[in-house]
């Protein structure tokens, strides 16, 4: 009988097989050994989900949130354009328009926090993926990632937007969504915001500080920037916004390490202190966070940090080395001076 030992402590090989043994958090089975007699798996950079390194080519479905793929066990939300939704992003998702506007007034309240207040009133509007990209080709936008989630639009066209909320039918796939026409009027240099529909509210709300920031380069008359500069001080706002959200989504205290968290931190503190009664019970009800929620922010964090682009990646921590520098306001009037960050 064959013996191995863990720690000084000899098993029979089927007993140390069970307790010691990886097993796949996919497909549940024990990890397989290579030809040379090693275990080899793959494991998410975030989440250390561990797998099989068969599912990266299977088709195994991965969340369009938080990338973590669909376990054996757990059956995933099929959306009407393919995507996946698991069952904890599900729990914050925004499925329609109407339900956006509270996270469209927290954006709002966290710029005029940041003393970056957009006095015109720009249309939000969630909609399909099949929406977002018409709407792109309309405005000849060329620098976006292959998966646009959001855009700021500057052309009068018609955009169909999600007018009540889908809902769940057999097998899990979200059914009956509702649409209707939209047409959008060019009043300033901005004709609307779009996000795309059933996302958290973090992830959507990231996506809103990102495209809010667009907007407001266009309307307080900043020259044309580079895609590096633009996107990436873009990714700078959306960063921060979920910085502020962490720190206020956190009971305990939390040590600012930069100006960056800094702005976080007292962003937090003014969107408290100035919150409306309407925007203070839109607040309440997103309750205090999940630990899965802080999670998912910190994910997202994560993303914006490690992006490998040229534009946004680069772009961002280019951005965010001035802020930590130079502060927000520097930074910005740099840019607005030069067309380039401060060095």
């Amino acid at each position: 009988m064959r013996f191995a030992v863990h720690e000084d402590h000899p098993y029979h090989s089927s007993c140390y097989k069970e307790n010691f043994h990886p097993k796949c958090d996919v497909c549940k089975n024990f990890i397989r050994t290579n030809k040379n007699g090693l275990i080899e798996y793959r494991a998410h950079p975030f989440w250390m989900q561990k797998y099989c390194p068969s599912h990266d080519n299977d088709g195994t479905p991965r969340c369009c949130s938080c990338e973590r793929m669909e376990p054996k066990d757990i059956k995933y939300i099929t959306l009407d354009d393919g995507r996946k939704l698991c069952l904890e992003c599900l729990y914050t998702s925004i499925m329609d328009t109407d339900e956006c506007q509270p996270v469209y007034i927290d954006i709002q309240e966290f710029y005029e926090g940041l003393n970056m207040k957009v006095e015109q009133q720009i249309p939000l509007l969630l909609v399909e993926r099949q929406g977002l990209n018409e709407a792109r080709e309309v405005e000849k936008m060329g620098h976006h990632l292959p998966e646009t989630r959001g855009l700021c639009l500057s052309e009068e066209q018609i955009v169909r937007m999600i007018s009540r909320r889908p809902i769940l039918g057999p097998g899990n796939k979200m059914i009956d969504i509702s649409t209707a026409p939209h047409k959008l009027v060019r009043r300033c240099e901005v004709t609307a915001i779009l996000v795309l529909y059933a996302l958290p509210r973090l992830l959507t709300g990231y996506i809103l500080a990102h495209e809010m920031m667009h907007a407001y380069l266009r309307l307080k008359g900043y020259r044309i920037l580079s895609p590096e500069v633009e996107e990436g001080i873009c990714q700078v706002l959306a960063h921060l916004w979920l910085e502020s959200e962490i720190v206020s989504g956190s009971s305990s205290s939390i040590a600012t390490t930069s100006e960056a968290a800094a702005v976080a931190a007292e962003v937090a503190v003014a969107a408290e202190a100035t919150a409306t009664p309407s925007s203070t019970s839109s607040s309440a009800k997103k309750g205090e966070k999940t630990d899965f929620e802080k999670k998912l922010g910190e994910f997202f964090k994560h993303q914006i940090e490690t992006d490998p682009s040229a534009i946004y990646g680069d772009g961002f921590r280019a951005g965010i080395r001035a802020v930590e520098r130079y502060g927000l306001r520097g930074t910005l009037d740099h840019i607005k001076r030069s067309g380039s960050f401060p060095s």
